[in-house]
């Protein structure tokens, strides 16, 4: 991880109890106000992670939680359920009610990039970022986007602790194109609490908040570059 960073209301875990302040004055609200298919914030009752697992949760590959997500799932884990974060349903012999049954299964469930683009694209388009899976073999699924996606990557967190935010495209060239610098600044922009000034997908490396933060993950992830293109599309 880069040096620890001081705490900052832009940032990690302060900024993230911002966002689920905003999420949470209207918790039943479209996430995306372009794309009714992406569901509330909240489906239906907040079903939070329990505390008792997640004092011990970690990420399948051995990387802990970030601070901004640790903090999400500890608020409501029905929006990333829905976008396929968490295994089948598991069962408890031993619940704290004394009951028994199934109960929603919180076992974090990343795939292979290349796994998850022909899941979202389809096999042809998908396969494109088969190359990739490599080196961002854990990822997860995001709101966002129509014909792109959004994709968290478990890899090296950055100073507050955060994994980097991706944008997936297949228009024209297909591309992997860094969006945020976590899913702290992930969370915050979808709820509207910050500005994304200027275009492209990582617009953010030009803010004096987020620039070194995405810059940093733009070196583990492309060498520097902010993007990087998958080639040979199908014909």
């Amino acid at each position: 991880m880069d040096q620890p960073a001081t705490p900052s209301p832009d940032h990690g875990l302060a900024l993230t109890e911002r966002a689920i302040a905003a999420v949470d004055a209207d918790p039943h609200r479209l996430v995306l106000d372009y794309n009714e298919a992406a569901g509330p914030w909240v489906g239906g009752e907040r079903t939070p992670f329990p505390a008792d697992l997640l004092a011990t949760a970690a990420l399948p590959g051995g990387r802990p939680l970030s601070p901004s997500l640790r903090r999400w799932l500890a608020y409501d884990t029905s929006l990333l359920r829905r976008f396929g974060w968490f295994g089948p349903t598991t069962w408890y012999a031993d619940r704290p009610t004394g009951a028994t049954g199934a109960d929603p299964g919180f076992e974090l469930t990343p795939r292979p990039l290349g796994e998850l683009a022909r899941a979202e694209y389809g096999d042809g388009w998908g396969a494109v970022y088969d190359a990739l899976s490599g080196r961002f073999p854990e990822c997860f699924l995001l709101p966002g986007g129509s014909d792109s996606r959004r994709v968290l990557a478990v890899g090296a967190p950055d100073g507050h602790g955060e994994y980097p935010v991706f944008a997936l495209d297949i228009d024209d060239l297909p591309c992997i194109e860094l969006m945020y610098p976590g899913f702290d600044v992930y969370l915050a922009d979808t709820a509207g609490l910050i500005t994304r000034r200027g275009s492209g997908y990582s617009a953010l490396a030009a803010d004096h908040r987020y620039g070194a933060r995405m810059h940093l993950h733009a070196r583990h992830a492309f060498g520097g570059a902010m993007a990087e293109e998958c080639l040979d599309p199908p014909s």
